[in-house]
C-alpha cells in the first residue's frame, strides 16, 4: 500500500538542496538497503539521486570539470580556489584529532599504557593569554561596521587625507573596543576560576604505599581512585569494589543524562570477592576498554585476571561503568580509570559555546553595507561634478571620509549600551525574581524567537511522583480517600493478629475473610481486594531502603543491618525510577512499609509493627520492549509462592483475566496526565515453581537466541493472571506550565519537547502540560532501524494532517540519516513534536538542524547538564536552576528560577528589546545621513570643494552630548503597556516577520533624512543671504532642533527621563554657544567669520531658525498623524 504512494517533497526552496544531500553524504557514507530500494518512489528531487547513489555516476563529470581548467580558469577566479584548498589544507594539518582507539588498562599501573592519554583537566576558556588580544579583536573587526571604522580612523594619519581632529575618530572607535575588552576579559576570568576550583578539588588515589591526596586534573588512566558518598566521579571508571554489602551501589546522572531517578552499578565480581582493598595490588589484572564513544547508554569490555589458573575473564557492561560527571549516591566505590579529560563521555557530549550574533546586528551589518554603497556613489558624483580636476583620487577619498558619518560610529556604542540597559531591566523586573543575564549581547533575539526546545524532566516538571488514584474496578480512591484504605489496611492485619497463634504471622488475605464473615458480602470483597492490592504494590517493585548511619566508622558509612532500628525519619527509598519510589512511599503511608531490601528477600512491616519477611525468588526486571516487570516471592511463614507483575496496560491487557472496565480507566486517567501502571498476581504451587525455575536456568545457559528463549519462558507464566488494581501517578508540573505553554503557542512559537525519559512518559507529559491539545491526534512514530522502514513510516506519517509527533532517538537517527531534509520539513508541519530517549548530542543536533533548514530563530531551555550542549546551539539559551544542579544555567545566556518566567521575559522583555533596538538604530543612521546631506548640499554650493562643513568639536558635539540623551532614552519607549503585551501574546507573531527593520523601514528614514538635510541647508542659504557667514551657526542650531523634535516624534509613550533629556540637552547647546564660538566659521575660519553672540540674540535668527526647523518636521508630524488615523498599526488599537 505504501509503495504505491509517491512521495513528493513540498519544496519551497529548491536552492537549499545540494547543499543538504552532500551534507548527508559526508555525515553518513554507509547506505544500507539502496538495493532493493530503487523501486521504491522517494521523496528526492533528482540532484539528490545523482548525489545519494554511489561515485560511478560522478566520476564522468568530475573529468569534464577537470579539462576546462586552463589560464582562463586560473585569471577568472581559480586562484581564489586554490588558495582557499590550500588554507582548509593547512587547518586540516594542524588541527588533525588523535584517532581514538580501543585500549588494555592494567590496574594501578598508570605507566603501562601504551599511549599518552589526555590530561583529566576541564576547561570551558575561549581564550589563552596570547590569543586573547587577536581573538577580541577580531571577533570586533569581522563586523564591516567596525572594520570601516577602523580604515577611516587610520586614513586620518596621512596629511593629505587628512579632515579633522584626529580624536574626532579614534576617540569613539577606542572607547567601544575598551569596553568590549573589559567585559571579554571579565568572562574569561569567571571561567577561568570555575575550571580552577573543578580541576583541583582532591581525591585518594591507592598507591602499593597506601593512600595518597590527588588533585582531579592529575588523575591518570589505570589510576585507581577512591571516591566517597556524595563526591563527583572524576573521570570515566570501571567499578571494582564497594563498602556496600551487595557489591552494587547508586549513582546520581542527572548532569549526565538529566533524569534524577538513581541508576544501580554492580561491581566487577573478582574484584568485589577480594578479602581486603590491598590485595587489588597482589593481582595481576588489566581491563580491555573499547575506544571512547559518544553513546552514553553502553558499553563493551573485558576483565582479566591473569594470575590464577585458569584465567578469570568477566564481560563488562553499561552496569560496570562509573561515567565521569555522576554523584555517589550510596557507600564508597573504588574503580579503575580508562578514559580522562576529552575522552570522557561528558565531554564528549559537550559541545562548545560558539560566539553567538544576534539577528538584529546581522541586519544591521546589512544596511551598513547599503550605506556604505551610497556614501561611495555619492563622493563619485561629487568628483565627477568637479570634472575630475588634478589629483581626483586623493578628492575621492577625502569626501568619503567626509561622508564618513553616513555611517555612524556611536550606532555600536549606542546599541552596546541598549544592550547593557535591557539587560538591567530584565535583572531588577520584580515579576521574574532571580533571573540573571549571562550574554548581554543578546537580548533582541528574545522578541524574535519561532521554536522553542525544551527538556521535560525538571523544566516542564518538577520530577516529584505523587500517588493520586487506585482504581478497584468497582472502586475508585482519590488522593480524599485514601483514609479508607488506611483502615482497612489496619483491620485486617489487626484480624490477622487476633487469630489463634499459629495463623498470627501469616498477614494474608484468609484470616479477614474468615473473621469478617458477619459482615456484608460486598465489604469483605472489597477490604480484602485492597489488601491484596496494596500488597502486591509493596513487593513488586525494585525499590531498595536506605538508612543513613549517624556514626561512620573509619569514615565508611555503613549500611543498616535487619536487627537494627528501622527508625522511619531515618530511612530513604532508592529507585531507578521515581514511580517505584512513590508507590511504595504510598504503601507506607497506608500502613504497609518496606524497612528492608537485599538481593535475596524483602521485609514488610505491618501498621501494628510486626515484620513480614518474603524470599525473592525470581526478578523480572522492566525493559522498554516488555515494558513490564515481575517478581516471585515466597512468604516466609506460609510458603506461598506467588507471581506479580505490574506494566503498562498495553502489555498487561494480554496478560490479565478478562475484564470490561480496565482500557476504559486507564484511558481516564492518561486524560488526567496520570501515568498508569497495572497490577496482577498468580499463585502458583510448588512444583508449578519447580517447572518454570528448571526451564528457565536453561533457557539462560542457551547460547543461541538467549533472550527470545528466556522471553518464551517468561510468557508461559503469564497467563491468566489475576487482575488486581490500577493505579495513578502524577509526575507534577511545574507551576503554571499550563497556561505558559499556551501563551507561547498564541504567540506563534512551536514547541518541541526532547527528553531522555521514556516514550510512555514522554507522551504523558505532553498531554498533561498541554503541550499537545486534548482534541488533537498524536502520531508514535514506530521504531524503524533502516531504510526502507523508515520510508514507509514517513509515508504513514505524511497522511495524517495536524497531529503531535512522539519518535524515539534511535528512530530520529535512522530519518536523518537517510530522509534529512524531507523529516524535517514534515516535522515542522506539526503543532508539537515529542522526541524521547535523546541523547544530549542529538538535542543539539536537532537544534541546529532547525537553524539550518528553517532559517528561523531557535530557543533552548534545560536545567541539567544534558541540556548543556542544547542550550549552546541555540540562538538563545535559557537555563532554569533546579534540582539537577546550576550546570545549564551557568551555560545559558539567560538564567531563569522557573519555567513560568519564560512567558515574561519573551512577550515583555523580548518584543520590547527588539523593537526598541529597531527603533535605536535606524533613529543613529538617521542622525548620521541628515548631516551628511548637509555636507553634500554645502559642497556642490561651494564648487565641489571638499571642506568640512562643521568643524571638530561640533561634530564630536552633535554624536554626543547634544543629541545622545535624547536619542539613547528610546531605549525606555514601549508601545503598549507590559500587561498588555501578556494578554496578547498575538503581537509577538508580528516581531518574527522582522518588520521593525527592515529595508522598507529603513528607505524611510533614509527620504526623511535627506529631506530635512536639504531643507535645513538650503533654508540657511536662502533665508540668510545677507548674513550669509553666518550660515554655520544658522544650520547648526535648526540641526539640533530638528533632531530633539524627531525624537519626540517617535516616541510612543512618554517617560520622565525622556522629558528631562530633552531639556539637558537643548540646555547643554545653548550654554555651549557661549564657549564654542571660534568652531562656528567655516572651513578651518577661511572666511574669517566667527559667532557673533549679538547676532544670535536678534529676532530674525530667532524667527529664521523657527521656521526652517519647522518646514523640516512639521510634514513629518502631519504624515505620522494621517497614518495613525487611517491605517493605525496592531499595538495603537490596544492602546487606545
Amino acid at each position: 500500500m505504501a509503495d504505491s504512494i509517491p512521495l513528493n517533497p513540498v519544496r519551497k526552496n529548491s536552492k537549499r538542496n545540494p547543499y543538504y544531500n552532500s551534507a548527508r553524504v559526508s555525515r553518513y557514507s554507509a547506505e544500507d538497503e539502496s538495493s532493493n530500494l530503487d523501486e521504491m518512489p522517494l521523496m528526492m528531487s533528482e540532484e539528490a539521486f545523482e548525489n545519494d547513489e554511489s561515485d560511478y555516476q560522478t566520476l564522468p563529470r568530475a573529468r569534464v570539470s577537470q579539462r576546462h581548467r586552463g589560464l582562463g580558469w586560473f585569471l577568472l577566479g581559480g586562484w581564489k580556489v586554490l588558495c582557499g584548498n590550500c588554507c582548509d589544507c593547512l587547518t586540516h594539518i594542524c588541527r588533525r584529532k588523535k584517532e581514538l582507539k580501543a585500549r588494555t588498562v592494567w590496574l594501578g599501573c598508570p605507566e603501562k599504557c601504551e599511549e599518552k592519554y589526555p590530561k583529566n583537566a576541564i576547561k570551558n576558556q575561549k581564550y589563552n593569554v596570547v590569543t586573547f588580544v587577536p581573538g577580541v579583536l577580531y571577533q570586533q573587526f569581522k563586523f564591516f561596521l567596525n572594520l570601516y571604522f577602523l580604515v577611516v580612523a587610520c586614513s586620518q594619519f596621512v596629511p593629505s587625507l587628512k579632515i579633522g581632529y584626529l580624536y574626532t575618530y579614534w576617540a569613539p572607535l577606542g572607547f567601544v573596543l575598551a569596553v568590549t575588552m573589559v567585559r571579554e576579559a571579565v568572562d574569561e576570568v569567571r571561567r577561568y576560576q570555575r575550571d580552577k576550583e573543578m580541576n583541583s578539588q582532591l581525591y585518594s588515589k591507592l598507591t602499593v604505599r597506601g593512600k595518597i591526596q590527588v588533585k582531579s586534573s592529575d588523575i591518570q588512566v589505570g589510576d585507581l581512585i577512591i571516591v566517597e558518598k556524595n563526591q563527583r566521579i572524576p573521570a570515566d571508571m570501571i567499578f571494582l569494589r564497594t563498602s556496600e554489602k551487595t557489591g552494587a551501589c547508586f549513582i546520581r546522572t542527572d548532569q549526565l543524562d538529566g533524569e534524577t531517578d538513581w541508576k544501580l552499578k554492580v561491581a566487577v565480581g573478582c574484584t568485589q570477592r577480594l578479602p581486603a582493598v590491598g590485595d587489588l595490588f597482589s593481582i595481576n589484572a588489566y581491563v580491555y576498554a573499547q575506544r571512547p564513544q559518544l553513546d552514553i547508554h553502553s558499553f563493551e569490555g573485558n576483565f582479566t585476571r591473569e594470575d590464577t589458573e585458569p584465567q578469570i575473564h568477566e564481560s563488562l557492561s553499561i552496569e560496570n561503568t562509573l561515567w565521569a560527571s555522576t554523584v555517589v549516591a550510596s557507600g564508597t566505590v573504588i574503580g579503575v580509570v580508562i578514559y580522562t579529560g576529552k575522552e570522557t563521555r561528558s565531554v564528549l557530549n559537550t559541545s562548545y559555546a560558539k560566539n553567538k550574533v544576534g539577528l538584529l546586528d546581522l541586519e544591521l551589518n546589512r544596511l551598513t553595507k547599503a550605506l556604505f554603497l551610497a556614501q561611495v556613489i555619492l563622493s563619485i558624483v561629487m568628483v565627477a561634478l568637479q570634472g575630475f580636476l588634478g589629483p581626483w583620487f586623493r578628492n575621492l577619498f577625502r569626501f568619503v571620509v567626509l561622508f564618513s558619518y553616513i555611517i555612524p560610529i556611536s550606532l555600536r556604542v549606542n546599541l552596546d549600551m541598549g544592550k547593557s540597559a535591557y539587560g538591567w531591566m530584565i535583572m531588577k523586573d520584580e515579576n521574574i525574581p532571580g533571573t540573571v543575564v549571562r550574554t548581554s549581547t543578546i537580548p533582541e533575539e528574545l522578541g524574535r524567537l519561532v521554536y522553542l526546545l525544551t527538556d521535560k524532566t525538571g523544566t516542564l516538571t518538577q520530577n516529584e511522583m505523587i500517588f493520586k488514584r487506585l482504581h478497584l474496578g468497582t472502586v475508585s480512591y482519590g488522593t480524599d480517600t485514601m483514609d479508607e484504605i488506611q483502615s482497612h489496611i489496619i483491620q485486617s492485619y489487626a484480624q490477622g493478629m487476633s487469630q489463634p497463634p499459629s495463623g498470627s504471622a501469616t498477614g494474608g488475605a484468609t484470616p479477614s475473610r474468615k473473621t469478617q464473615a458477619s459482615a456484608p458480602k460486598v465489604r469483605k470483597s472489597v477490604s480484602s481486594r485492597i489488601h491484596e492490592a496494596v500488597k502486591a504494590i509493596a513487593l513488586c517493585h525494585n525499590v531498595t531502603p536506605v538508612y543513613e548511619s549517624h556514626v561512620g566508622i573509619n569514615g565508611e558509612t555503613e549500611s543498616a543491618e535487619a536487627d537494627q532500628d528501622f527508625s522511619d525519619d531515618n530511612r530513604t527509598y532508592q529507585a531507578s525510577s521515581p514511580d517505584e519510589v512513590a508507590l511504595v512511599r504510598w504503601t507506607e503511608s497506608v500502613g504497609l512499609t518496606l524497612v528492608n531490601r537485599d538481593l535475596t528477600s524483602l521485609q514488610l512491616k505491618t501498621p501494628s509493627g510486626q515484620i513480614l519477611s518474603f524470599y525473592i525468588l525470581q526478578i523480572f526486571p522492566f525493559t522498554s520492549e516488555s515494558k513490564r516487570m515481575g517478581i516471585i516471592v515466597r512468604e516466609e511463614t506460609t510458603g506461598d509462592i506467588t507471581f506479580y507483575m505490574k506494566g503498562a496496560d498495553v502489555a498487561m491487557a494480554s496478560i490479565v483475566q478478562y475484564n470490561d472496565w480496565l482500557e476504559e480507566e486507564c484511558g481516564n486517567m492518561a486524560r488526567e496526565g496520570l501515568r498508569t501502571l497495572v497490577v496482577a498476581k498468580k499463585s502458583l504451587s510448588e512444583e508449578q515453581y519447580q517447572d518454570f525455575e528448571n526451564r528457565y536456568n536453561q533457557a539462560k545457559l542457551s547460547i543461541h537466541d538467549r533472550a527470545l528463549k528466556v522471553a518464551a519462558v517468561v510468557e508461559s507464566l503469564e497467563r491468566e493472571m489475576e487482575l488486581l488494581c490500577l493505579t495513578g501517578v502524577e509526575d507534577q508540573l511545574q507551576a503554571d506550565v499550563r497556561p505558559t505553554l499556551e501563551l507561547l503557542r498564541n504567540a506563534g512559537i512551536k514547541i518541541w519537547m526532547l527528553t531522555g525519559d521514556k516514550l510512555e512518559t514522554a507522551t504523558c507529559i505532553a498531554k498533561s502540560s498541554h503541550l499537545v491539545a486534548r482534541s488533537q491526534d498524536i502520531h508514535v512514530f514506530k521504531p524503524v532501524s533502516n531504510r526502507g522502514e523508515a520510508h514507509l513510516e514517513l509515508n504513514a506519517f505524511r497522511r495524517k494532517h495536524d497531529c503531535a509527533l512522539v519518535i524515539s532517538g534511535d528512530s530520529l537517527e535512522v530519518c536523518l540519516k537517510y530522509y534529512e531534509h524531507e523529516f524535517v520539513e514534515l516535522a515542522c508541519q506539526c503543532p508539537a513534536v515529542v522526541c524521547c530517549r535523546c541523547s544530549p548530542t542529538q538535542k543539539a543536533q536537532i537544534v541546529t538542524l532547525l537553524q539550518q533548514h528553517t532559517a528561523n530563530r531557535t530557543c533552548a531551555i534545560g536545567d541539567g547538564g544534558n541540556d548543556v550542549s542544547m542550550i549552546q546551539a541555540a540562538d538563545c539559551g535559557i537555563g532554569i536552576e533546579g534540582k539537577e544542579g546550576k550546570q545549564a544555567s551557568l551555560a545559558a545566556d539567560f538564567s531563569i528560577t522557573q519555567f513560568k518566567h519564560i512567558g515574561r521575559l519573551l512577550m515583555v522583555h523580548g518584543r520590547n528589546s527588539y523593537k526598541r533596538s529597531a527603533a535605536l538604530g535606524q533613529f543613529v543612521m538617521h542622525r548620521g545621513m541628515i548631516i551628511s546631506t548637509m555636507q553634500a548640499v554645502f559642497s556642490s554650493i561651494f564648487f565641489f570643494a571638499s571642506v568640512p562643513l562643521y568643524q571638530g568639536f561640533l561634530m564630536v558635539g552633535y554624536a554626543t552630548i547634544y543629541t545622545m540623551f535624547p536619542v539613547f532614552s528610546l531605549v525606555l519607549d514601549q508601545d503598549v503597556k507590559p500587561d498588555m503585551a501578556l494578554l496578547y501574546p498575538e503581537l509577538y507573531k508580528d516581531l518574527t516577520k522582522g518588520r521593525s527593520l527592515s529595508f522598507k523601514t529603513f528607505l524611510i528614514w533614509v527620504l526623511v533624512s535627506v529631506y530635512q538635510g536639504g531643507i535645513l541647508m538650503y533654508g540657511g542659504l536662502v533665508l540668510f543671504e545677507s548674513e550669509f557667514v553666518h550660515v554655520v551657526a544658522i544650520s547648526f542650531t535648526a540641526l539640533v532642533l530638528t533632531e530633539l523634535l524627531m525624537v519626540a516624534l517617535t516616541i510612543r509613550t512618554w517617560h520622565w527621563l525622556m522629558v528631562v533629556a530633552e531639556f539637558f540637552s537643548l540646555g547643554c547647546y545653548l550654554a555651549s554657544l557661549a564657549f564654542l564660538n571660534e568652531y562656528f566659521g567655516i572651513g578651518r575660519v577661511s572666511f574669517g567669520a566667527f559667532l557673533d553672540l549679538s547676532f544670535i540674540t536678534t529676532w530674525p535668527f530667532l524667527w529664521k531658525v523657527s521656521a526652517i526647523t519647522l518646514v523640516s518636521c512639521l510634514p513629518l508630524y502631519i504624515i505620522k498623524y494621517l497614518k495613525r488615523k487611517f491605517s493605525p498599526p496592531s499595538y495603537s488599537k490596544l492602546s487606545s
